[in-house]
């Protein structure tokens, strides 16, 4: 007996756009393909592998309380779905650590931006290190439509105006990473940002590690006849790093992502995403199985 074709209200997937429709197609089917018969028998039900978040940590007090909320925003949307958290430093539950504590299977999906050292080298590491596990990482959290949504949501509770004129710009900070491909992914976040933002410019900038800082991109955008400026920041939670980016701002300047719903929606996607990525075994596999942006 084949299984019903879910059913997706207009009505809730009007406010998601193009991003958050495929995030919410992805996560129904998902839904229902745990659910299909065979034959007029429904095999026995797996638990679902257990979403390990993976931060990054911060001696910012504020960091851990933000992470745990949009983990309970996560647990949320998905009622019934084993949700961990682990840090790679300065936090504690370390990611090692949630991990010894974990059999079966699992997803690392790094509350993180861009392809940088962690997401490619730490993570699968860490996965390799647990051989009680069976696991694979997610990809990092941009670039994607619903990170410029939950970003765009920001800007706007800052104060960036709803119907920009041609002198506004935005500077898209990020933490940095020598890594070419991280700096790809934040120009891709930068541009889907700009079409949410209908046009506006959007010049990326880093907090380390990559130029241009968020000064030299203010600077910049003042010399192409862009007076009014705000700051996003593709930060999970507060930290030195959004700090820093902020305290550059001559404009508005966004809060972390935090909670912010579309964030919330976007984890689980990229969940999902891990889960119908096609993967071997062994370590070489785990590596390949990072799931590609």
């Amino acid at each position: 007996m084949t299984a019903p074709i879910p059913h997706l209200p207009s009505a809730s997937l009007a406010p998601l756009g193009t991003g958050g429709l495929a995030a919410e197609i992805t996560a129904q089917l998902s839904t229902q393909l745990r659910r299909v018969r065979l034959h007029g028998f429904r095999a026995p039900e797996t638990p679902a592998p257990t979403l390990v978040a993976v931060a990054h940590g911060s001696r910012d007090p504020r960091a851990l309380p933000t992470v745990r909320a949009l983990l309970e925003r996560v647990r949320a949307l998905r009622p019934g779905l084993d949700v961990r958290l682990g840090h790679i430093e300065l936090n504690r539950p370390l990611l090692a650590d949630t991990l010894d504590g974990l059999h079966g299977a699992a997803v690392l999906v790094p509350l993180l931006f861009g392809r940088g050292h962690h997401v490619t080298h730490d993570l699968p590491a860490a996965l390799e290190a647990a051989p009680q596990l069976t696991g694979r990482v997610a990809a990092p959290l941009g670039p994607h439509p619903l990170l410029a949504e939950a970003l765009h949501g920001r800007l706007l509770a800052a104060g960036f105006p709803e119907a920009p004129c041609p002198r506004t710009a935005v500077v898209l900070a990020a933490a940095g990473s020598r890594a070419p491909r991280s700096a790809q992914d934040t120009e891709r976040t930068a541009h889907l940002l700009s079409a949410r933002l209908g046009g506006t410019p959007v010049l990326p900038a880093y907090a380390s590690a990559a130029a241009p800082t968020v000064a030299d991109a203010v600077r910049s955008l003042t010399a192409r006849g862009h007076d009014r400026i705000a700051v996003a920041g593709c930060f999970t939670a507060p930290g030195r790093f959004a700090t820093q980016c902020a305290a550059a701002a001559p404009g508005p300047a966004a809060e972390p992502l935090g909670d912010h719903p579309a964030l919330a929606r976007l984890v689980l996607h990229r969940y999902d995403q891990a889960l119908l990525a096609p993967t071997g075994s062994g370590p070489e596999a785990r590596r390949a199985a990072t799931v590609a942006v």
